[in-house]
């Protein structure tokens, strides 16, 4: 093999990685979700069992980590459009990367406020 050829797994690949991640992660959600909801159909009570079970605290860190996948996704989503077609997207796409990190941590801190708030009043009963 020539040298130069191996691939050492940089960001790309972990952004590669990373995206395929959350996609299937999204696809759970919204196939747990189909199934829950056609649980009424069946059985009304079994529903509103499994829908106390998502008022839980747990629950609302799951939750959380769900809005972090999506959003990740979404926004490297947008990083690979502009990669695929704009001219200078694969010389940027390191840079953009990296600002699509720093955008999703920014906005996964300041989302962080109100799933604490809730787990909080679980916790204490206030």
């Amino acid at each position: 093999m020539p040298a130069g050829t191996l691939y050492r797994g940089r960001e790309g690949m972990w952004s590669w990685v990373a995206h395929r991640v959350t996609g299937v992660l999204i696809f759970f959600f919204l196939f747990v979700h189909v199934l829950d909801t056609a649980l009424v159909r069946v059985s009304p009570e079994a529903y509103d069992d499994v829908v106390a079970t998502y008022k839980t605290w747990p629950v609302a860190f799951l939750e959380y980590g769900l809005v972090a996948a999506i959003l990740f996704h979404a926004l490297n989503g947008l990083r690979i459009i502009a990669v695929d077609f704009w001219a200078k997207g694969p010389r940027l796409q390191k840079q953009m990367l990296w600002t699509v990190v720093g955008i999703w941590i920014v906005l996964m801190v300041g989302a962080l406020y109100p799933v604490l708030g809730h787990a909080v009043r679980d916790l204490f009963g206030s």
